[in-house]
Formats: C-alpha cells, structure tokens, sequence
C-alpha cells in the first residue's frame, strides 16, 4: 500500500501540460479585369528659322483665337542680303494639336480617342467566363476570362503547437 501511495503522490506531483494547439484556415479568389486606358500629351506649335547672308522679315506663330486651337504660322520675308553670295537658310514649323471635344466613355469603353500629337492607349479587358471559387476543403476552380483578365486562387492551412 506504501507503493501505491508514492507512485499516486508521484503522479500529482508531475506538471500539468500547457500545449496550446491553433488551426487556421484561409482562402481567397481575386478576379482582375484591366480598365481601359488612354494617356495623351498635347504637343505645341513651334517655329523656328535660321540663315547667314540673309534679310528678313521674321515670321512666327500667331495667337490662336480660341483657347482650344493651335497657334498657326505668320510667314515672314527673306532675301539674299548679297547677291550671288554664298547663303544658307532653314525655316521649320509644327502645328501644335487643337483640343477635341469632350471625350465619353460608355461601358468601359472610349468612342472617339483625343488626337494629339502623343497618346497612349491600351485596350480593356474582356471578363467573358471569368470565374473562381473555393471550396471548404480547398478546392479550386478557377476559369480563365478574355483578354486583359487575370484569376488567382490561395488555400492556406496552418496548424500550430506550442
């Protein structure tokens, strides 16, 4: 009886256990369709003129009456100061863009894109069958959409002990 008493009085004095077990889990779906875009710069009217042994009457740009317009070139005059002289002369212009009417979008996409003299454009995406889900034993099921789509599907499962 003494041997059993000690081996129970050994038992109570053992430390209880403190293991914490944790289970997580997560899942997520992310669907993405890109949006039609279009970046422009509006370039301007530039002039520019040069030469050696000649008389001028310079041109440049005029003012445009509008806000919205382009400046346009004045033509200036130019003569050979020296007869049968060497000479040399270069004259350029660019028109610069006049602004376009208001632009509209209508389900995503843009009717008429600003012409000016820099733009950007990129095409939306077409989401078609686009598709994703999860199920509670992590099973995916992602569908590819059209162009300019993207589907990624994530299944965590974490267990910890401490």
């Amino acid at each position: 009886m003494k041997k059993a008493l000690i081996a129970f009085g050994m038992l109570l004095m053992a430390a209880p256990a403190h293991a914490d077990l944790t289970h997580k889990i997560s899942s997520s779906v992310q669907l993405t369709v890109d949006a039609a875009a279009s970046q422009a710069t509006r370039l301007g009217s530039t002039y520019s003129v040069s030469g050696n042994n000649v008389s001028a009457t310079l041109g440049g740009l005029t003012a445009p009456a509008s806000a919205t317009d382009a400046a346009t070139m004045n033509s200036g005059t130019y003569t050979q100061t020296t007869d049968g002289s060497a000479f040399s002369f270069s004259e350029s212009f660019n028109s610069g863009d006049a602004i376009p009417t208001g632009t509209t979008v209508s389900s995503g996409v843009v009717g008429t894109l600003p012409a000016f003299g820099s733009v950007t454009t990129t095409a939306g995406g077409v989401a078609g069958s686009l598709a994703g889900t999860i199920d509670s034993a992590g099973t995916m099921a992602l569908t590819a959409g059209g162009a300019g789509t993207s589907a990624t599907g994530q299944f965590v499962s974490e267990i910890t002990i401490k």
